[in-house]
């Protein structure tokens, strides 16, 4: 773990460490508020990795696999938060980020933290499979009441980040009365009152620090509200045999989805909605510019052969980032 501050403690200042299997880094404008910050967050991350990670055997969301086929059973007033954000996510993007895509994942290789994913291994059978489907989940949101089927898996990965984010994000300002910012690898959160500028934030196929040499095609952009989000293939992949498999799966086909956009970053009024179109435009492909387009969302997109394309009024980059060099 590592902590750096920039400036003294009445200035900006921040603190960088490890959580849910990605950086983490939580920026403050008051730096006297620095450390209550990062032990909200730090506890709020390891409360919902207790409740939503499926690498956990103490996790609750892995007691709900010895549930399955059986009567509904009651989960935790933040579990059920984060099934009922990965279901409206289902909702918004016609199943495209489906939470039941939990035993695909493990099927195609991702069965623990990205950690221990080996990079290389020998070669895996892959066969199209039925995901359940997203409406095959019985959930009474207000008594937290959930039945899954026989078979269902549930996998929050693609919307418990951005939704952790921006919950921190906004709990941290509103105990401290700083403007904060929360990352949670490609998924950030602010609230409360940015700094002048806007919080300066750099786009990439793997999240870094704005101060810090990028690698490949990147961009540097300010937000004053809201959320952003990138999601990649490029940043967790592994190969099996002579396939190269990635974390984001066409729940349609149970597989990784082919590659069209090795990146997709989305500005949006929170995070959590950020990163829902960020991933269902990894998903849709060549349809997601048009379908971005039509929500009005800010976006950048990243092809597999490093050609930049921006749209909804992100800022123009220069030419040479452009080209991907």
């Amino acid at each position: 773990m590592t902590t750096d501050a920039a400036g003294p403690v009445t200035g900006e200042a921040s603190a960088t460490w490890q959580a849910l299997g990605t950086g983490v880094q939580v920026i403050v404008t008051e730096g006297c508020q620095l450390a209550a910050a990062r032990a909200m967050l730090e506890a709020d991350l390891a409360a919902v990795d207790l409740a939503c990670s499926r690498f956990r055997q103490d996790s609750e969301i892995v007691a709900l696999d010895r549930t399955m086929g059986a009567g509904p059973v009651q989960v935790s007033p933040l579990l059920a938060e984060a099934i009922a954000v990965a279901l409206r996510a289902a909702r918004l993007t016609d199943g495209d980020v489906d939470p039941t895509v939990g035993a695909a994942m493990n099927a195609v290789g991702y069965d623990r933290d990205f950690s221990l994913v080996a990079r290389e291994g020998p070669a895996v059978k892959l066969t199209v499979r039925t995901i359940p489907g997203w409406r095959q989940v019985e959930f009474d949101e207000q008594a937290r009441l959930l039945r899954l089927p026989p078979g269902v898996r549930l996998d929050l990965g693609a919307t418990a980040k951005a939704w952790a984010a921006d919950r921190a994000a906004t709990r941290i300002a509103t105990a401290t009365g700083s403007g904060v910012l929360v990352s949670l690898g490609g998924d950030v959160a602010v609230s409360g009152r940015a700094p002048d500028g806007g919080w300066r934030i750099r786009v990439q196929d793997v999240s870094g620090r704005p101060e810090d040499p990028p690698t490949g095609p990147s961009a540097v952009v300010a937000i004053r509200t809201g959320g952003l989000a990138t999601s990649s293939t490029a940043a967790r992949r592994w190969r099996r045999g002579g396939d190269v498999l990635h974390h984001i799966l066409d729940p349609r086909s149970g597989l990784p989805t082919a590659p069209v956009w090795r990146t997709v970053s989305v500005a949006a009024a929170t995070c959590t909605d950020a990163n829902v179109a960020s991933t269902a435009s990894v998903i849709r492909g060549e349809a997601a510019p048009a379908w971005l387009a039509s929500l009005r969302l800010a976006a950048r997109l990243v092809a597999e052969t490093g050609a930049v394309r921006t749209l909804g009024g992100w800022p123009q980059e220069p030419a040479r980032e452009a080209r991907g060099a």
